[in-house]
């Protein structure tokens, strides 16, 4: 007798499904959308730098979004459509990528820029002139300016 049932198959294929690391072509999750689009999310300076990897995909199928603050990155990677091959292994997904974040404020929506570079998309966010930290004088009451020690002082005026 032949045992068919491999429990760790089954575990492979359920946290696939459950995680967006599916193997079986299409693998989605409710609502027609895979998760696969992993990203590195860093900031550098005065601005955050986001990079998705888009492996595959067609970079004129990609679409970013800004709507109420919440930054939407949908993709999407066509599945190979040779009629005369027979897989193997299939563990790239198709289908439509998605991935959204909500932004805080303090960043300019604005002039938020994309490249993409050998499959992956990065998104320049910078932070807006208010939100960036700088120094204030301090007026005291004899109309003389002292510098404020930090780089984060608050407004203080005395008169």
């Amino acid at each position: 007798m032949v045992l068919t049932f491999d429990p760790f198959r089954e575990f492979d294929r359920l946290a696939g499904q459950l995680l967006g690391a599916g193997t079986a072509p299409g693998s989605t999750v409710p609502g027609g959308t895979t998760l696969a689009m992993p990203m590195d999310l860093y900031r550098s300076g005065d601005h955050f730098v986001l990079h998705c990897d888009l492996a595959g995909v067609d970079p004129g199928s990609v679409e970013i979004d800004v709507d109420n603050r919440v930054l939407t990155i949908r993709a999407e990677r066509s599945p190979r459509t040779d009629n005369d091959v027979q897989w193997l292994r299939r563990e790239r997904p198709t289908g439509t990528f998605e991935r959204r974040l909500t932004l805080a404020d303090g960043l300019d929506l604005d002039r938020i820029t994309a490249t993409w570079q050998d499959g992956v998309l990065t998104l320049t966010i910078p932070v807006a002139e208010a939100a960036k930290p700088r120094r204030i004088s301090i007026t005291t009451g004899d109309k003389g300016v002292v510098e404020s020690s930090t780089t984060d002082a608050t407004a203080i005026s005395s008169n």
